[in-house]
């Protein structure tokens, strides 16, 4: 098996050359035992695990490659082959698609524990599956989420154009002297479009013709393949997935009504609440909550965004500019910032400012 492997691996570096790294590949600190990616599917998580085995590779490391999503790998024992990699000298494991890997939390617990000088990598396309494991994994593993293309990102790959990272409180208030910078650089308007058509996933790239409906195909996978495997709904459920996709996407945030969704994408209101959560953790979704306690919290409803503004084109036949701008913002800034919180705070703001305080 670990020479079947080591060949797959030699296949896969044999056609590998981007250059380009994100954003977090500088964050991760590769010194830890124990290290899980995980992000939606088709932000470059496998683009990251490859970058850094070749890292490896140069420094005469003694490191493999395994995506558990190959079919020859169904009655796979993952320990037993940890064990069988290490005794021929294996130093760092990396590991793709971890959560196609049945209980995958406690056989990687015990392998940590055996063995002391075995670094492992992993990554993961559904939050559920990773954030559950790291209550089994307790103090072993840290965790990087990974999401899509920023429109920074989208700008240095597409347009080879390196531009300054800012802060939001900088944006806020430097935002005229920062937008002269940019406008001088690069036709804007045209590159924020064209990011919110089909920026935010790095496949785009290596698929342009047909990126939409690789899209959608990228999305049946997250639903039809990652959910079912976890045994969070049944296969015959995933149309009712879709259909609410279909209905977050043609309604206004800001006039989220539980009931009515309920009834456009026909499940129970029960049911509901299961499935957002779903869509939320395979990253399909966004959810903004208002910043309350206790039970006005589970009371209160959210405003549910799609997770990016590509799905916004990809599910729905036209666009409304309120709502491309809003999915923009709550994506581009959810990742460093606590938007239910941040919202509070610039509500309150308002507030005095129209009682003269």
């Amino acid at each position: 098996m670990l020479e079947k492997l080591k060949k797959y691996e030699r296949i896969f570096l044999s056609t590998f050359n981007i250059a380009y790294r994100r954003y977090l590949f500088a964050r991760i600190d590769f010194n830890d035992r124990f290290i899980a990616i995980f992000g939606p599917r088709g932000v470059g998580k496998t683009t990251m695990l490859l970058q850094y085995l070749q890292d490896l590779k140069k420094l005469k490391k003694n490191a493999l490659y395994i995506t558990l999503d190959y079919p020859f790998l169904v009655n796979f024992d993952l320990f037993d082959f940890c064990e069988e990699f290490v005794e021929h000298g294996g130093e760092y494991l990396l590991i793709d698609e971890v959560h196609r890997y049945k209980d995958f939390a406690v056989h990687l617990k015990s392998v940590y524990d055996v063995f002391k000088n075995l670094k492992i990598i992993i990554t993961g396309s559904c939050a559920t599956s990773i954030l559950s494991a790291k209550a089994d994994l307790s103090r072993r593993v840290t965790l990087y989420h990974l999401n899509g293309f920023s429109l920074r990102e989208f700008l240095e790959v597409h347009y080879h154009l390196n531009l300054q990272r800012y802060t939001l409180e900088n944006i806020l208030q430097n935002h005229i002297d920062i937008c002269k910078n940019i406008i001088q650089q690069i036709d804007i308007q045209t590159v924020w479009k064209n990011y919110l058509e089909f920026g935010y996933y790095p496949f785009f790239f290596d698929k342009r013709t047909n990126f939409l409906q690789n899209l959608l195909e990228t999305i049946n996978l997250t639903l039809d393949i990652d959910l079912v495997s976890l045994g969070l709904i049944e296969q015959k459920y995933t149309y009712k997935l879709k259909k609410l996709l279909e209905v977050i996407c043609a309604s206004e945030p800001f006039e989220v009504n539980y009931t009515r969704i309920a009834a456009a994408a026909e499940i129970s209101r029960a049911k509901l609440y299961d499935y957002i959560n779903y869509l939320k953790n395979g990253e399909l979704i966004n959810l903004l909550e208002e910043d309350t306690r206790g039970i006005k919290k589970i009371a209160k409803p959210a405003k549910i965004f799609l997770n990016n503004t590509n799905l916004l084109y990809a599910f729905c036949d036209e666009q409304k500019i309120g709502t491309v701008r809003e999915t923009f913002f709550v994506n581009q800034v959810q990742e460093m910032y606590d938007l239910s919180r941040l919202q509070k705070v610039e509500t309150r703001k308002l507030q005095l400012a129209g009682t003269g305080e």
